[in-house]
């Protein structure tokens, strides 16, 4: 016997989050492969998450330390076999603003704030929803996150430190500060390696090129004496667990951004387990799941001193196309990286911020999928404002707010189309009688002052005006029959307004008969008064030739009983 929903107990609900039996299982099929995937990820995950964690403001120890925490956490706890979670450039756009405005110390808070709200979601059920964000969403948030990562790599890549609000504004400034003092080494190594990874890339996709070029371009900077600033020292280690100690009036100003970082991580991590599904045979991620393994591993990795995490869809990419089954892959990423941090900390820590900026900045690049732009663009009008829209305001506003907004506009436009398809067309009489009729009865009939209307599609808020309009320019009419076979849905708004049709008309002396009205929309029909308008319930039929007998009657003032079988044969 199944399990009903209301039934599940809280502890079930937990149980259905946890790892399973299966998960251990993938993980012996075939382990000499996921950590030959591991170990590639790892190798493009440790350029990427100093480069996020410096980017975020919070430090290149807190990206690493995210990278080891949050990624080793995500892939026992999480839904997909193959989501490969860690710091990220969208992340990294939101922590920006609450680095500057609150400090360091806020960003570990809100990163805990955020996890338990994403535990709270999976808990709900909520994962199922992420999935009806429509593609020019996706696609324009992209686009906006992938410019402003571009815009943020400015100072570093020219070797600048300036303040300003905003991305644009900073770039700006930066330009014109480097103008100022030209200094062309960071430019140069920042060239040079987002130039190897994106042409390497085009000529050999797959090959992680990035660590191979900070390794040449950092010896280059340290043989040649270039000057460009380096990251610093980085801890050989990991810090204890702890947590910043913050007033309580702090913690309460942090509610706020906390949920726009547990939106953005669950929106950008099942964005991401979904590209992994569609990029291999029989992999399906659980979205509930998913949600509450990023739960736990954001409220880990502040822990020990990192950010926000979400799933990343660049490592994930590169785990699934080096042949990774399950997550055994993740994980080995995760430790291959905390051995860095223990035997090579002082050399990552001589890398100069200007080689990080280029792996950004080639990062940014491809974010872009170009034939899938144009393919949108080229698709419908709709499509291409709403993907413009969203690229527009992910720049421009908060990327959660962005989100919305395209959200509303791409709902909206479909609103529009849906309520277009809806239509109310009149029908010939004739056609629809019991009998055959010549051409002498049709011509008879059409005289009689019967009009049937057919109603197709959905009858909702957004259409049930035009509805009106049209159906209240009825004149020189006995009787409207109203075909209701057709018609696919009805809101309160709909039913409220064939209300108002019906009582209008009944006014004026013409009489209203419904014919056809699907089960399904009867009782709504009833329970918000439609019923009650129309002048006997014996005008509700079946079937339109029935509605048309009875309408024949009407028309020609005879008296009758509307009940009678020799004149209708009515429904209850």
């Amino acid at each position: 016997m199944s399990t009903t929903a209301e039934s599940v107990t809280p502890l079930q609900r937990v149980t259905r989050l946890l790892p399973t039996r299966a998960d251990l299982d993938a993980m012996r099929t075939n382990p000499r492969r996921d950590l030959l995937a591991g170990l590639m990820v790892a190798l493009v995950a440790l350029p990427l998450a100093l480069g996020f964690g410096i980017s975020s403001g919070a430090g290149a120890a807190a990206g690493i330390a995210t990278a080891i925490i949050a990624g080793l956490v995500a892939a026992v706890f999480g839904g997909s076999n193959l989501q490969v979670s860690g710091p990220t450039g969208a992340m990294t756009v939101v922590l920006v603003p609450i680095v500057a405005t609150y400090g360091v110390p806020s960003v570990l808070v809100v990163g805990v704030l955020a996890g338990l709200l994403l535990v709270v979601l999976a808990l709900a059920g909520a994962g199922r929803v992420m999935r009806y964000v429509p593609v020019p969403v996706i696609e324009g948030f992209t686009i906006g996150i992938a410019l402003i990562i571009g815009l943020q790599q400015v100072p570093g890549a020219l070797g600048v430190h300036v303040k300003a609000d905003g991305v644009i504004a900073t770039a700006v400034k930066s330009v014109q500060e480097w103008f100022k003092h030209p200094h062309w080494a960071p430019v140069l190594i920042a060239l040079a390696v987002a130039a190897s990874i994106l042409l390497l890339a085009c000529i050999r996709p797959g090959i992680p090129v990035a660590l191979p070029a900070i390794i040449v371009v950092t010896l280059f900077n340290l043989w040649m004496h270039l000057g460009a600033e380096q990251i610093g020292k980085i801890p050989a280690g990991l810090p204890a667990p702890s947590l910043p100690d913050l007033a309580p009036s702090t913690v309460k100003q942090l509610v706020i951004p906390a949920i726009a970082v547990a939106a953005l991580a669950a929106l950008e991590s099942l964005m991401s387990a979904s590209a992994a599904d569609a990029m291999t045979v029989g992999q399906r991620h659980d979205s509930d799941r998913e949600l509450f393994g990023q739960g736990l591993a954001n409220i880990a990795a502040p822990l020990f001193g990192g950010v926000p995490a979400t799933g990343a869809i660049a490592r994930t990419a590169v785990n699934v196309k080096t042949g990774a089954h399950s997550r055994l892959a993740a994980i080995t990423h995760s430790l291959l990286l905390l051995a860095v941090v223990l035997v090579a900390g002082g050399l990552v820590g001589k890398i100069p911020l200007a080689a990080l900026a280029g792996v950004l900045i080639a990062t940014a690049v491809s974010m872009v999928s170009v034939s899938s732009v144009r393919t949108l663009m080229r698709a419908t009008k709709q499509d291409a404002a709403v993907l413009a829209i969203t690229a527009i305001a992910t720049v421009a506003l908060d990327l959660v707010e962005a989100v919305i907004i395209g959200m509303i506009v791409a709902g909206g436009l479909a609103l529009k189309q849906v309520a277009a398809s809806a239509a109310v067309s009149t029908e010939d009489v004739a056609t629809l009688a019991d009998s055959p009729a010549d051409d002498m009865e049709r011509e008879h009939l059409l005289d009689e002052h019967i009009v049937v209307y057919r109603l197709e599609g959905p009858l909702f808020f957004a259409a049930a005006h035009d509805f009106l309009l049209e159906l209240t320019r009825v004149s020189d009419v006995r009787v409207v029959v109203l075909r209701m076979a057709h018609l696919t849905a009805i809101d309160a708004t709909g039913a409220a307004t064939l209300a108002d049709v019906i009582t209008r008309l009944e006014r004026r002396g013409i009489t209203v008969m419904l014919s056809g009205v699907r089960p399904e929309h009867a009782a709504i029909l009833q329970g918000l008064g439609v019923y009650d308008t129309i002048a006997h319930e014996r005008h509700i039929f079946a079937t339109t030739p029935e509605a048309i007998a009875h309408a024949r009657v009407h028309a020609s003032r005879v008296p009758h009983d509307p009940g009678s079988a020799e004149v209708s044969r009515a429904l209850r």
